[in-house]
């Protein structure tokens, strides 16, 4: 009875939130949640009966934060719910993300439930839009595995062209303005050379998918990966040569490429900021999390200087989304405050007076 309640009196502010976003901004109005008392019956009930049938897709323009724009990370709650067997309600996750000022979310594959869609899934693409746009967020990015990008089977690289063309559709129908491509998986008998001219080649054919479809195509390499390193990086970017095809700045990942030094931003300053695409905020101790991937910190908690690769990003012009990587991080939802905490006081100090 009490949830039933609480939805009711939430409906119109709901959609006098989305009304003030419909051009994003970076604060909302008041600062009630409705998380507590809602349930999942309720959440789609307000999505399906009509409140939100008239959102349209959000331009790429910022909000009132001048520098860029915010976004919170599904990545980081998929992986602390499998890692440590905690339990992230979607409509939890995105009343968090709406109330705390975030203007969207990058979605990763399987979470929280089923694949992607395919683009031309018109009603299921339309329910997705409806959910997020419904707690005034953008979705901007998906993520995408590129292992069959430098497969040694050609055919295989094809398979894996045509099956991105469809996901960077879909993504564009979903309004996003950036996919995101991660090339994991083994050399499979191929020399690393072989390996950065095959993916090479099938990233100058994402960026002109992309760019067709006016979305940003960007990459990031990790530890773990076999392309691991700042030549690799700057290979497979320079050979792709595609001005649609960038670079996710992730300063753990960046951190460890510069020799866990605490200063991703030399990286970032040699890479180039032109080049970034969008970034993935996190700070790191400069080791592995359990012998995986870069260890993710709520920034501030670990021993990179994050601010410094604001201030970098910021002089440098960069003007797209960041969003907030908790990726394994226990308290995701910590990671979100204390990310979006310091997004916020760097973008204030810049502001003119």
């Amino acid at each position: 009875m009490k949830s039933d309640n609480v939805v009711t009196n939430r409906r119109e502010s709901l959609l006098q939130r989305y009304l003030e976003r419909s051009a994003p901004t970076s604060q909302l109005p008041g600062g009630d949640s409705f998380a507590p008392g809602i349930t999942r019956r309720n959440v789609l009930g307000i999505l399906g009966g009509g409140v939100f049938s008239t959102i349209k897709a959000f331009t790429a323009e910022p909000g009132p934060n001048p520098r860029w724009r915010t976004a919170v990370g599904l990545n980081g709650f998929e992986s602390a719910s499998r890692k440590y067997k905690k339990n992230f309600p979607i409509w939890e996750v995105l009343d968090f993300a709406s109330r705390h000022g975030f203007d969207g979310v990058e979605l990763v594959q399987g979470w929280p439930m089923g694949d992607y869609p395919r683009a031309n899934e018109s009603e299921r693409v339309a329910a997705l839009r409806r959910m997020y746009y419904g707690f005034g967020l953008q979705v901007f990015s998906i993520q995408l595995g590129a292992d069959g990008a430098f497969d040694p089977d050609p055919n295989v690289r094809q398979r894996w062209l045509e099956d991105f063309r469809d996901r960077a559709l879909f993504a564009r129908r979903l309004g996003c303005g950036c996919v995101g491509l991660w090339p994991g998986g083994p050399l499979r008998g191929q020399t690393i050379d072989h390996a950065i001219d095959r993916l090479s080649e099938s990233f100058r054919e994402v960026g002109k998918t992309a760019a067709d479809l006016g979305l940003i195509a960007a990459f990031e390499i990790e530890p773990p990966f076999v392309f691991n390193t700042e030549e690799h990086l700057r290979r497979i970017h320079a050979q792709a040569d595609h001005p649609a095809l960038k670079i996710i700045y992730d300063p753990s990942h960046f951190d460890l490429m510069n020799g866990s030094s605490g200063k991703p931003h030399e990286l970032l300053q040699r890479v180039g900021v032109r080049n970034i695409g969008y970034v993935h905020l996190t700070d790191t101790d400069g080791t592995l999390r359990d012998g995986g991937t870069s260890k993710h910190l709520p920034c501030g908690d670990g021993h990179a200087n994050i601010a410094e690769s604001l201030r970098v990003l910021r002089d440098g012009g960069f003007r797209g989304w960041i969003m907030i990587d908790a990726w394994e991080i226990p308290d995701p939802y910590d990671a979100c405050v204390k990310g979006k905490r310091m997004l916020d006081a760097v973008a204030e100090n810049a502001r003119p007076m």
